[in-house]
């Protein structure tokens, strides 16, 4: 077992010996004949001498292990079979739209082939790609969730041995929004709204009842939408006051009973019906998200655009001025972050991470500031006369 350097005959032959390229060459301990390129003249040569010298270190030594020209397809085809049995339907159509964006940019034969570059490659194409509104660009949260999805499936491509290493990612610079959430003024005039609603029509119960069951049961648990929908009779103590949040309907992976309060129970009472879900809904995801719209409208909600002045926003649409389920749930964070330690938080949030609560807690300080504490200036009854007059 040896490596050496050399030239290839035919290369001399028609380019020269200097503009040849210099190889270097080695047979593999199952006597198959390898070689690999480091370039031409001088600097090609040392390099090929380096990498003949690591090579039969590593036969002596025993350590050589063989470079396997993996394709990518290989690889993205065994992916997909595997997150398909571990993941949730939503992560598993994330997984595959970023491998699509992926290959569509860069177009990766081996799956040697994607190394840092090439990824600095997909993230300055991806971003000037259009985004889902009119005249907007890929926004830099889209672009970190390709780059999540992509750097999950190259870790198991190393340790699958498709790349010797994961290479590097550089995320993109996301802008520190305060966040959205239904204020309590606002909650209040949906609640009052919710008659505005047309569906579920075949509920056995007033539709203004259902919604306002919803709206409080996001309000005062803090679970996902899909979690609120997915929630069965068969779940639920009305007695006890708890309800089964089931570990194939939340994002946590976990089996959790949670206790509601009285209020929750009040609401969703009358909802008993023999239907097996609690928020029984036989339409598709979007008539729920125009129902919400038509209770918002019908409470004359519209909120100042948030992203109005970005550049990569686009035209701004009717949601732009409403808010969604999620902003449910960050009203259960925000107004709560004050009055419970992290810990009860999240538990309740059902977070994996205490990471992610903590960001959670961090808006709502930003939004609620201990301003009551501050040191007040001492001025004279005439500097606030004056100051008064000069207000009005």
């Amino acid at each position: 077992m040896s490596a050496w350097v050399k030239q290839k005959k035919w290369q001399v032959e028609k380019h020269g010996e200097k503009k040849a390229s210099w190889y270097a060459e080695w047979n593999e301990p199952d006597g198959t004949r390898r070689a690999k390129s480091c370039g031409t003249g001088s600097r090609g040569k040392r390099a090929a001498e380096r990498l003949a010298a690591r090579i039969r270190e590593e036969l002596i030594t025993g350590t050589y292990q063989r470079e396997e020209r993996k394709t990518w397809d290989e690889f993205r085809q065994r992916y997909e079979a595997d997150i398909k049995s571990r993941l949730r339907p939503a992560s598993v159509r994330s997984a595959k739209e970023a491998l699509s964006h992926l290959e569509r940019i860069i177009k990766p034969k081996q799956a040697s082939s994607v190394t840092a570059e090439r990824i600095s490659e997909f993230v300055r194409v991806r971003k000037t790609e259009r985004g889902k509104k009119k005249k907007s660009k890929v926004s830099p949260a889209t672009v970190n969730g390709n780059l999540r999805c992509i750097k999950a499936a190259l870790r198991l491509a190393h340790e699958w041995g498709y790349i010797k290493t994961v290479p590097r990612f550089r995320m993109e610079k996301e802008p520190k929004k305060l966040p959205n959430y239904v204020t309590p003024e606002h909650f209040a005039l949906m609640y009052q709204s919710a008659g505005a609603a047309t569906k579920p029509a075949e509920a056995p119960y007033p539709i203004a009842d259902w919604w306002r069951a919803l709206l409080i049961t996001a309000q005062m648990t803090g679970w996902r939408i899909g979690e609120l929908l997915s929630l069965r009779w068969d779940d639920v103590d009305l007695d006890a006051g708890t309800a089964i949040t089931r570990h194939s309907d939340n994002k946590g992976g976990r089996d959790e009973k949670v206790a509601l309060h009285p209020i929750v129970i009040e609401h969703i009472r009358p909802l008993r019906a023999f239907v097996p879900c609690v928020f029984q809904w036989d339409h598709d995801r979007r008539t729920l998200d125009v129902e919400f719209a038509k209770i918002q409208d019908a409470a004359g909600i519209k909120l100042p655009c948030r992203d109005s002045g970005d550049p990569r926003h686009g035209k701004c649409t009717d949601a732009c001025y409403r808010y969604g389920f999620h902003d449910e749930r960050r009203a259960f964070a925000t107004l709560n972050a004050e009055n419970m330690t992290r810990e009860a938080l999240q538990v309740l949030m059902r977070h994996k991470s205490a990471n992610t609560t903590d960001r959670y807690i961090n808006m709502a300080r930003q939004i609620k500031p201990a301003v009551a504490n501050l040191h007040v200036p001492a001025l004279s009854q005439q500097q606030l006369n004056d100051r008064s007059k000069m207000a009005n």
